[in-house]
């Protein structure tokens, strides 16, 4: 049974931001999981097609370079994915970033920066997609998308990246909002909500020993995420395990939002 209801097999599932970080963990879960096919984007070209080969180990995994968060990149995407596939049954809005900058000093530039990439691109992504996902999609066999938040987005702390914290709340909303929105499709729309993970926009810390030791005293498992962490929640939810799971934010923190 746990074979049955774990398993991707025959999933065809669309990544963003998948080259690296939270994105390349779960493009591996899925395909050692058995997915039939896995598309992972991302804006540097060179990364992605390194990152689709070394990923095509496990499967079959295909790099689709472009910046999601252009027009231009977001269009060319959308048509790439209707002309190779007539459905899709998984897509992951991994694909974000961040801007640092002190309170008095936060500049517009880097508010809408973050906002278009983290929130609005997901949404217009997931609004050309949605009829691939509802294409074989039933109420037996549910077509599924995850959406990654942030426990910024629950906590109350900026932390000097004020725009990320909001966007990533409003991606928690967005969730809810689709998962009510496309439930009649037999989609399901659910949120990952990623503590501190080994990534590009976390070595600064991981990278600083005693900052580093301190942080993890205020985890309660004292210990930063793996990627086997992220895989498993994604994998749950994309397959018959997560079935009857849908406008939910999942922390994945190691406890940080109990004590925070």
């Amino acid at each position: 049974m746990l074979e049955t209801l774990f398993s991707m097999k025959e999933k065809i599932c669309v990544i963003t931001g998948g080259s690296r970080g939270l994105g390349a963990f779960m493009a591996k879960g899925f395909l050692e999981a058995g997915a039939k096919r896995v598309y992972i984007t991302a804006r540097k070209a060179e990364a992605c097609v390194a990152a689709a080969k070394e990923l095509s180990q496990f499967g079959e995994c295909i790099a689709l370079p472009g910046d999601v968060s252009s027009p231009e990149g977001l269009k060319q995407l959308i048509q790439e994915l209707h002309k190779r596939e007539e459905h899709i049954d998984v897509l992951v809005n991994n694909a974000g970033t961040g801007w640092g900058a002190p309170f008095e000093q936060f500049p517009e530039l880097g508010w809408d920066k973050v906002m278009d990439i983290n929130v609005k691109s997901p949404f217009f992504l997931t609004q050309a997609l949605t009829p691939l996902l509802a294409k074989k999609a039933n109420s037996k066999h549910t077509s599924a998308i995850i959406n990654i938040g942030s426990i910024a987005g629950i906590l109350g702390n900026g932390l000097d990246n004020y725009s990320y914290a909001v966007s990533k709340s409003s991606m928690h909303q967005l969730t809810r909002v689709l998962a009510t929105e496309l439930a009649a499709k037999h989609i399901r729309v659910n949120a990952i909500a990623p503590g501190r993970f080994y990534s590009k926009m976390t070595e600064f810390l991981s990278s600083d020993q005693a900052a580093f030791d301190e942080e993890l005293l205020s985890i309660p498992m004292r210990r930063w995420g793996e990627p086997n962490d992220i895989a498993g929640v994604a994998i749950m939810l994309a397959s018959q395990a997560g079935a009857f799971i849908t406008g939910q934010i999942i922390p994945v923190d190691g406890g940080t939002t109990l004590v925070n």
